[in-house]
């Protein structure tokens, strides 16, 4: 509705009021409202809140005004219309405004005036942080922080220069992992959304996570124990520099009365690997012979998630190694605690007789000795490969001669049948009964120099030649390799068989020429 409309509705409403108590005659002079004077006296009620929104409540006020056009001065608002007594509100940004207030009498009459408005936002309050190690890795910090009147945080950690702030809101936690070790100090700066700000500071130690092995030597890391009961470690110079132990630092553990499982603990920076290495060892100087001593591995946050093994010490007043087998241990399952506890089930005095030296706690896989069994590769450098030749044949480990096709194996056997007996050959005998019980397929490698040359592979009793079984195949190759196959599904696997024996061209005599020499390798059962 324009103001010409408004004044006509006025005089309208006018002329209907007088309508009625007199009707004999009729008023249509509103030349009054035209006659009206422009307002004045404009000003307006700034009402600015004190939370940092930037809110702001404008109550225009004027003299012979009918409504008000309120502009805020904010880029792309549009101008508010307000009756007298009434407010509009805006959220304005920091800074200096000009509003500009505009009123209109009942005739269109306007009178304007600009008004200078000024929102500043106070620096925020009680601004505090948290700033805690990551359990699971003692190079990284999670970081939280609140306040009052704050838009949100940065966060400088103090490891680059020119760093990059980092941003984050309250009620987050955001993340950092320092790849150096050293006292950091981490700002954080709170904001206003205006010019005032706040900053606190908190200085963090990084240390380097402690890892298996636990030598106490490492430079940066924290051994830190968490002692219980009655346990107490410590980290002092070897008092004992002797035997299998002249390290500089060694662990300390005194139990002193308190409960009977009384021990300490400390936490690795990242979970044990146990896929492969499921054997500890640690290095102990007790007091006494049988003195017992508990390994066990915990997981970070759910104890019940654990396994243990106890040793006794065999030595007194000496340094010995004892080792734990945890070859049973559940390796889907997550441990990062290692406790120590010695004599459990007694109650420690913190006397000489219950103080204990410990050192190079380290995961290792046992070495097993080589057993001289099928499969025989001969590649092996600690296994003694000795045929026992006959009747004139001659077998040895050589070189392989013929790295080519099927076979590029480093050492091969070299059988050379000499003049003796038609049934010249060799056999080695193996550490360990041949097991027939489920594959009863023999293949050999063999390069001959001759198509159809036999070739008798026979498996016997290591004491009794006649508990024995045998067969004979042919080469389809000439100077080159070829994998053989024997059939033994009809072999007696009850029965026990230690020697394979190998006999080449059985039933002709060999001259030792090339003619008879023969290479093989690679005697597998499937």
């Amino acid at each position: 509705m324009n103001l010409k409309n408004i004044a006509s509705s006025i005089g309208l409403a006018l002329a209907v009021f007088v309508l009625p108590s007199c009707q004999d005659q009729l008023y249509t002079d509103i030349a009054f409202v035209d006659k009206a004077s422009a307002p004045s006296k404009l000003s307006a009620l700034f009402e600015i809140t004190q939370d940092n929104t930037g809110m702001v409540t404008i109550t225009p006020n004027g003299e012979g005004v009918a409504y008000f056009s309120v502009a805020s001065g904010l880029a792309g608002a549009t101008p508010a219309t307000v009756n007298p007594g009434r407010k509009v509100q805006w959220k304005y940004p920091e800074g200096n405004h000009s509003v500009v207030v505009k009123g209109f009498n009942v005739g269109g009459k306007s009178t304007e005036t600009t008004l200078p408005l000024t929102v500043s936002f106070k620096a925020p309050e009680n601004v505090e942080m948290t700033a805690t190690i990551d359990p699971t890795n003692p190079k990284k910090v999670n970081l939280t922080a609140k306040g009052l009147y704050e838009t949100n945080f940065k966060a400088y950690f103090g490891e680059t220069a020119n760093e990059v702030p980092v941003s984050f809101n309250e009620g987050q936690t955001i993340s950092y992992t320092y790849n150096s070790v050293g006292t950091f100090t981490i700002k954080v700066v709170a904001l206003s959304g205006g010019a005032a700000s706040t900053t606190v500071t908190q200085n963090v130690t990084i240390v380097s996570p402690v890892m298996l092995p636990l030598d106490f030597e490492t430079a940066g890391q924290d051994y830190t124990f968490s002692n219980f009961d009655g346990g107490s470690v410590s980290i002092i110079n070897n008092p004992q520099k002797s035997g299998i132990n002249t390290s500089s630092k060694v662990g300390r553990m005194i139990k002193y009365a308190g409960q009977p499982w009384g021990g300490s603990l400390i936490t690795l920076g990242s979970a044990m690997d146990f896929s492969v290495n499921k054997f500890f060892s640690m290095k102990v100087f007790s007091p006494r012979v049988g003195a017992k001593v508990l390994l066990k591995v915990e997981n970070a946050t759910d104890g019940s998630i654990s396994y243990e093994k106890e040793v006794a010490t065999t030595k007194a007043n000496a340094w010995e190694d004892l080792s734990f087998d945890f070859s049973a241990i559940n390796t889907s399952n997550a441990y990062h605690k290692i406790v120590l506890i010695f004599d459990l089930g007694t109650m420690g005095d913190g006397s000489a007789n219950y103080t204990f030296l410990f050192d190079d706690i380290r995961l290792y896989k046992p070495v097993t000795a080589e057993s001289l069994t099928v499969p025989l590769t001969f590649e092996s450098s600690t296994l003694k490969y000795d045929f026992v030749n006959f009747d004139g044949g001659n077998a040895s480990v050589v070189d392989n001669p013929q790295k080519t096709g099927i076979n590029t194996s480093a050492k091969v056997g070299k059988m050379v049948k000499s003049a003796g007996q038609t049934w010249g050959g060799s056999f080695i005998a193996l550490e360990s009964p041949i097991d027939l019980s489920a594959k009863k397929t023999f293949k050999m490698k063999v390069y001959s120099p001759r198509v159809g040359a036999k070739v008798l592979l026979k498996v016997e009793n290591l004491t009794n030649g006649a508990v024995s079984f045998e067969k004979e195949v042919t080469t389809t190759k000439a100077n080159a390799w070829e994998e053989l196959t024997f059939d033994y599904s009809g072999i007696n696997a009850s029965q026990s068989y230690q020697k394979i024996v190998l006999i080449f061209d059985l039933g002709t005599m060999g001259d030792g020429s090339a003619n008879f020499t023969y290479w093989f390798d690679d005697i597998i059962l499937q």
